[in-house]
């Protein structure tokens, strides 16, 4: 029999298999990447137990819970971990905080002839862990940003590194006004956790010097640490350049060819194209008041008159007069900004080659 766990460092280094015994409205809130939720009791469940734990006590609110998870119900449940067991000899079960839950779920188990280790202080030890690595890397690690216009191909430049923390690949979102993807974001709990994992196992792997995409606090939905952005507003600066062109084209395809061909993968043929001008519309709705009035309305007819052609004929050609546009009369301007405002920090400028030839020496 396996020994109830409770190195995090090692669980998360390895990937060890998961099973989340929370309820979904937890489980919803954050997890870890990987877990499968297979709850003890249901959310309505729950809230009955936790209602009749404050009213009448611990030993009432455990006499509801087996009244409320017994017969065929208790029965499917147990098949249910007992099959996650068996598929993930090598995993590990727990609660909120390796209590109750996860003590009931090991010995229901244990009666069907499985024993099956937990995480001792379960859910919330593990987080505070991951916490805890975040902030290490913070204080002990050193961090570069990488900065440029829009659709210089930073994100690009990072993955080629492989001491790069790719904060929109963990958040799911490009990062820009137009990043939302065609699948959702994770919960802003995922996030923090999905990166600390990155951290720690790129620490472990003897990397102790970060790059990453100079991002604003939110990247979508998500927040980036508090104590990571601090930083990020004073770690030296490598500027990325590229030719208006060569952001054309590229903006074109990541943003019109992958998003369209990703909403078409999620939605199929029929409505995957309609979910996808729906969304770029959107994204450019979502900027009105930046643009102003005038703008936003020229642009949107440049979009419209694409996405008819997109549509009708599969070709993306006039996608390049509003992201032009874009480009020239918005992003450009505003970024030329934040360049200037930042020239203190920059200790580098050059193309992708030159740049990633520049990062790559601190690894």
């Amino acid at each position: 029999m396996r020994e109830d766990i409770r190195d995090f460092r090692q669980l998360f280094l390895r990937d060890a298999p998961m099973m989340d015994t929370r309820a979904p409205v937890e489980f919803a809130k954050g997890a870890f990447p990987g877990t499968v939720n297979l709850p003890l009791m249901t959310d309505p469940e729950r809230q009955r137990v936790g209602t009749c734990y404050k009213r009448e006590g611990q030993d009432a609110a455990i006499r509801l819970g087996h009244q409320l998870v017994c017969g065929e119900i208790k029965e499917q449940r147990v098949a249910a971990w007992a099959a996650f067991a068996r598929a993930n000899p090598d995993g590990y079960l727990y609660c909120f905080r390796g209590g109750l839950r996860s003590q009931i779920v090991q010995q229901w188990l244990r009666d069907a002839g499985i024993d099956y280790p937990r995480v001792v202080g379960g859910y919330k030890a593990m987080r505070s862990f991951l916490l805890e690595t975040l902030q290490q890397a913070v204080a002990h690690c050193e961090f570069t940003v990488v900065g440029g216009m829009t659709g210089t191909g930073k994100t690009e430049v990072l993955a080629g590194l492989p001491n790069a923390l790719d904060l929109e690949g963990h958040a799911n979102h490009r990062g820009s006004s137009f990043g939302k993807r065609a699948t959702g974001q994770p919960a802003q709990i995922d996030f923090e956790n999905r990166l600390a994992i990155d951290i720690l196992k790129k620490r472990d792997a003897g990397i102790e010097r970060f790059v990453l995409e100079d991002e604003g606090r939110v990247v979508g939905s998500c927040n980036i640490p508090l104590e990571l952005y601090q930083g990020m507003q004073r770690y030296p600066l490598v500027w990325l350049e590229d030719s208006f062109e060569n952001r054309v084209e590229r903006i074109l395809r990541d943003y019109v060819v992958d998003l369209c061909a990703e909403f078409v993968a999620v939605h199929g043929d029929e409505n995957g194209f309609p979910h996808f001008a729906e969304r770029l519309l959107q994204s450019l709705d979502n900027i009105y008041k930046r643009l102003g009035g005038e703008r936003h309305q020229r642009l949107r007819a440049l979009m419209l008159a694409a996405l008819d052609e997109q549509r009708d004929s599969g070709a993306v050609d006039a996608h390049r007069a509003w992201i032009e546009g874009l480009l020239g009369e918005y992003y450009d301007p505003m970024y030329a900004y934040q360049r200037e405002a930042k020239a203190g920090r920059i200790r580098f400028i050059g193309d992708s080659k030159a740049v990633s030839e520049y990062l790559g020496q601190f690894v």
